[in-house]
């Protein structure tokens, strides 16, 4: 059995393990990486690589950061690969790119294609609220994430999984799927599928998403909270006195049953000892484990409510 010479793109550090797949399967020679430019970070504005350049110079393999779309054809020319694999790259392959693949393009997508396709598949799941999702293997073509199916996999979602631990989970079926799909086609078994079913677009997450208030149900602001928990974290906005306002963020929400006692939304229902504090919804309540006030780190919710001086009772938040 032939090896297929074989090309990576992808940046985010979500996109290591896939690389890290290809760079030991038996059916690959990889022989080179396609990365993001640098960007400019911290203070500094120093450029930093991304993540799946530092992986690949650490593994020696040859890498390229493209800027642009004709910068991305000769490069691919170049390299002339059997086939090639792309995660998270960030960038959109020009269709007369996609051809200089002999076996074209496969991406490592975080949803049940057609369900979710775009930039934001497993935010916008959560966000939703949906009970399931998955990882899909399939062919690239001139669409968004319109392509042939190879293969996909199933993944439950849990009522307490955010963004961070639902793409961990997906890392750990994506990883064999992915090495099935380059089995199947060194092997020329691949048989690739059109998508069927109700697509959906998956948009990026805005930083005006970011801010929530407690006039909604409880499900469904736990709903957005975890699904941006990669960012932009959410945060709600707390009344100090004098009308001073202080956003502070949020991380470890979950849903309850309205409690006892005739509360309005925004305000502490009841506060855990050492833990965290409830807050009223217009329906239901709002659990909150850790909190980050702007300008600090993240704390225990009751140790942020010791610290403002709030307590059961207290609003929170004015909501208009």
């Amino acid at each position: 059995m032939k090896k297929l010479r074989t090309v990576f793109l992808g940046t985010p550090e979500i996109a290591v393990p896939f690389l890290e797949t290809v760079r030991n399967s038996p059916y690959c020679v990889l022989t080179a990486v396609l990365s993001q430019p640098d960007r400019s970070s911290g203070r500094g504005l120093k450029l930093k690589p991304s993540a799946v350049s530092i992986k690949a110079e650490e593994y020696g393999i040859p890498v390229f950061k493209p800027a642009k779309k004709r910068e991305i054809h000769s490069v691919i020319q170049e390299l002339n690969p059997d086939i090639a694999v792309t995660c998270a790259y960030g960038r959109i392959i020009p269709e007369e790119t996609l051809s200089l693949s002999t076996m074209g393009f496969l991406n490592v997508h975080f949803s049940l294609l057609p369900a979710y396709r775009g930039a934001a598949p497993v935010q916008r799941a959560l966000m939703a609220g949906e009970k399931e999702s998955g990882v899909t293997i399939f062919r690239l073509d001139k669409g968004m994430d319109t392509g042939d199916i190879l293969v996909k996999k199933t993944l439950p979602v849990e009522i307490s999984d955010d963004a961070v631990s639902l793409f961990m989970k997906m890392t750990v079926i994506g990883k064999p799927l992915l090495d099935e799909s380059l089995k199947l086609c060194a092997e020329g078994r691949a048989v690739f599928t059109r998508q069927e079913g109700e697509a959906s677009y998956a948009a990026m997450l805005s930083p005006e998403e970011a801010v929530f208030d407690f006039s909604g149900d409880a499900v469904q602001t736990h709903n957005h909270i975890r699904g941006i928990s990669c960012g932009p974290r959410a945060r709600f906005i707390l009344e100090l006195p004098g009308g001073k306002k202080q956003a502070v963020q949020v991380a470890g929400t979950l849903p309850c049953a309205d409690m006892p006692g005739n509360f309005t939304p925004g305000q502490i229902v009841k506060v855990e000892k050492n833990g965290g504090f409830y807050v009223k919804c217009a329906n239901g309540t709002l659990y909150i484990k850790e909190v980050k006030p702007e300008g600090k780190k993240f704390m225990k919710a009751s140790d942020f409510l010791n610290g403002a001086r709030l307590r059961t009772g207290s609003i929170i938040q004015v909501l208009n």
